[in-house]
């Protein structure tokens, strides 16, 4: 007995050895493979720099997705920053000869895109060809490909071009009919973001800002593939109202497209504009690649430091999305760092957190008594994500920001009715008078509900003295553009909320100014992880769940469920706009 006792437990051992073993070498293999792909790319002369689907545009280190969900994934993530530096370099790059644009279906943001069709139109005053070409093509693609001097389409292809509009889904008759409660304090009649719990229609004050935005967002990007394509502005209006580009015919007549041709001709047009022998081969070099090529040039000296903060705001530590303890950190870093004389705050935030916004904000404070801050907005920088804004020293946005959103909202779901019909009831003992002020199945006390209601007012008038501290303006001025309303980047210059329209670049360039830098390199924040410190942050058991049912669900339906779920998210007061916007 003692014998099989042992050999039971020789095998037990073998067996753990060996699958810490494998654990040990798949994990190898996952680091090594990411590794090399990696390795610095030599860049031939006649190349062509190419912006195809495998390039994902992003603000932030911290949007990087790598890890055991999603190694298998080809594509490639190029910070913007990054990839319109290489757009620069590459218009006097002798062995660059020209711009590919093959995407059917763009990783990028609004404002993203318009930073890159900048540098493209840059880049085409060196008098090196620009083409794109399609296949069934997505507005924001197209948006970016009319910014060749050709563009090219697929005889079978087709270009979605059909304008701007927004579908708002609606909760209250599904927690009316399955007796959720939900217990809304918001200050701004357009802090629409509630309005799925509330109501069953886009309110009145939530359609007129929906329609000023939409609006200043569509004549902004229309008027630019008009201009590109050299069609008449009423022209393009009907083309678009008729979907023309979904028929190839359609959108080669009305000058959507050049030409239709296979993409082996397409390649071949390319050669031959190259002088390109038959069998010689056509270089063709990605953005993640040329960017690779040059990566490791000196950059020793004096810095500006660029500290992205792209995604929600909330407490805590976490790497990804903006998280109040990770971000004061990074800000006292770089405020102890002598090497870096100023510093570029780039926003792409739709808010979150009051509180994690307040430490946030408190801490670039402090940062600004020391050395420069200057503030880049991308494709959001609204309620939270503006108000981290309000230490800067100059705020710059993009014309299409969603920017604002001034305002604050508190959201408290309950379940007595839904556990009443299932026979689930509960009784409190308690020791004062409101130690249960709030509770999942019987909600929230009528002195809890003032209580909470003078916390959100206390937190917004907090929000309007800091914006009419950093733009200059009274308590009722700001409250008169606040409310919640969400403004575009084009709107928000007129009105005050921003001092300039421009790019990150531009930020940068002013920021050295202010810190009198004439030689300095741009070093990026939070610093980007290490393949093998991404795929180990998935292996925590609630992260695991929570991307399962992401993918399941989709990730704007996933966040909805958080807001109703998570306790954490229920007991804090928010900054958050009510949606996204995408050119899709």
């Amino acid at each position: 007995m003692r014998s099989f006792f042992k050999n039971v437990l020789a095998n037990i051992v073998a067996i753990v050895i060996l699958c810490a073993l494998f654990f040990v070498f798949f994990i190898m293999m996952l680091v090594f493979s990411s590794m090399g792909n990696d390795k610095s790319v030599v860049v031939k002369n006649n190349s062509v720099l190419t912006i195809n689907l495998k390039t994902n545009i992003i603000d932030s280190p911290t949007e990087e997705e790598m890890g055991l969900f999603n190694i298998s994934d080809k594509s490639k993530n190029v910070m913007l920053y990054d990839a319109l530096e290489a757009i620069k370099k590459a218009k006097t790059d002798d062995h660059i000869k020209g711009i590919s644009i093959e995407a059917d279906d763009v990783h990028a943001g609004m404002t993203q895109i318009d930073d890159i069709r900048n540098a493209i139109e840059d880049f085409k005053k060196s008098g090196k060809f620009v083409y794109a070409y399609g296949n069934a093509v997505s507005q924001s693609s197209y948006y970016l490909g009319s910014v060749a001097d050709k563009y090219y389409l697929n005889p079978s292809g087709m270009i979605e071009l059909k304008g701007l509009a927004t579908e708002v889904t609606f909760f209250k008759d599904f927690a009316d009919k399955y007796g959720i409660g939900i217990e809304v304090i918001r200050h701004g009649k357009f802090k629409s973001a509630v309005e799925p719990f509330l109501r069953n229609d886009i309110s009145p004050e939530n359609k007129e800002q929906l329609g000023t935005l939409l609006n200043d967002i569509w004549k902004s990007t229309s008027t630019k593939m008009a201009v590109s394509r050299k069609i008449d502005t009423a022209q393009f209006k009907m083309v678009v109202d008729s979907l023309y580009g979904m028929i190839p015919e359609l959108g080669l007549k009305y000058k959507l497209a050049d030409q239709l041709i296979q993409k082996t001709e397409y390649d071949q047009m390319i050669k031959s504009k190259l002088s390109l022998k038959e069998k010689e081969k056509l270089n063709k070099v990605s953005l993640a690649g040329y960017i690779s090529s040059y990566a490791d040039e000196d950059k020793s000296g004096e810095k500006i430091a660029v500290l992205y903060a792209s995604g929600g705001i909330n407490s805590g530590d976490n790497y990804n999305e903006i998280h109040s303890e990770k971000y004061v950190k990074y800000i006292k870093d770089l405020q102890d760092d002598d090497k870096v004389k100023a510093v570029v705050f780039r926003i792409n935030s739709p808010g979150g957190s009051a509180n994690a916004s307040d430490e946030i904000l408190f801490e670039l404070q402090q940062l600004k008594k020391k050395k420069p801050l200057v503030v880049s907005f991308g494709d959001y920088a609204a309620s939270g994500g503006y108000y981290i804004a309000m230490a800067a020293d100059k705020i710059y946005s993009e014309p299409n920001t969603l920017t604002g959103s001034i305002g604050v909202f508190g959201v408290i779901p309950y379940y007595k009715d839904i556990a009443n019909k299932n026979g689930i009831r509960s009784d409190i003992v308690a020791t004062n008078a409101n130690s249960q002020y709030y509770s999942p199945l019987n909600g929230v006390t009528p002195y809890g509900v003032n209580l909470i209601t003078r916390s959100v007012e206390g937190t917004y008038k907090r929000f309007v003295h800091f914006v009419t501290q950093n733009r200059k303006q009274t308590f009722e001025q700001i409250d008169s553009i606040g409310g919640g309303r969400v403004w575009s980047g084009v709107r928000a210059k007129e009105i005050g909320l921003v001092d300039e329209l421009g790019t990150l670049n531009d930020a940068v360039k002013f920021a050295a100014q202010k810190a009198g830098l004439k030689s300095y390199h741009v070093s990026s924040y939070p610093k980007k992880m290490s393949p093998f410190e991404q795929i180990f942050k998935d292996l925590n058991e609630e992260d695991i769940s929570a991307r399962i049912i992401k993918n399941k669900i989709g990730k704007a339906n996933y966040e909805i469920l958080q807001q109703i779920t998570n306790e954490k998210l229920q007991s804090e007061v928010k900054m958050e706009m009510p949606y996204q916007i995408k050119i899709n």
